[in-house]
């Protein structure tokens, strides 16, 4: 996919809008802003975040019978976190997962993470988990 002046330009604008609302806001006001900017540049932009990805993980030289495709990833736990997750499988299946949660926690000196692949884009509308979908890749920044 390539990106054409119009693309560039509304992207360019929303980065801009971002440098300026962190100059701006407050903290919590910026991660409003992350938390819903970061998921909309993200599906504006999968095709291309997940050519880098495959390009990243050397996916073209090796045999695979999976699609990928990049989906917004919301990370819960100890600290939030929003990005991109690449996610492989079936096609069937990546055509039905829309979002990674990732959920993290602490146990004794254990910190553990889970990557769910879920049909839901949106945490609060009950989403459930997409099976035969493994996260082969993450992109991500912090609240």
């Amino acid at each position: 996919m390539k990106l054409n002046r119009q693309r560039v330009a509304v992207i360019l604008i929303v980065c801009m809008v971002f440098a300026m609302a962190a100059a701006a806001f407050p903290s919590d006001m910026m991660k409003l802003v992350k938390l819903m900017g970061i998921p909309w540049l993200v599906k504006e932009n999968g095709p291309a975040i997940n050519k880098f990805f495959n390009k990243l993980t050397f996916s073209k030289s090796l045999a695979t019978t999976d699609a990928t495709k990049v989906v917004p990833i919301v990370s819960l736990g100890s600290g939030g976190y929003v990005g991109a997750a690449q996610v492989a499988g079936p096609q069937k299946r990546i055509d039905q997962c829309k979002a990674v949660l990732q959920i993290e926690g602490d146990w004794n000196s254990f910190r553990g993470n889970a990557l769910v692949p879920v049909d839901e884009s949106n945490p609060t509308k009950s989403p459930k988990r997409v099976p035969a979908v493994g996260v082969s890749a993450i992109l991500e920044i912090k609240l």
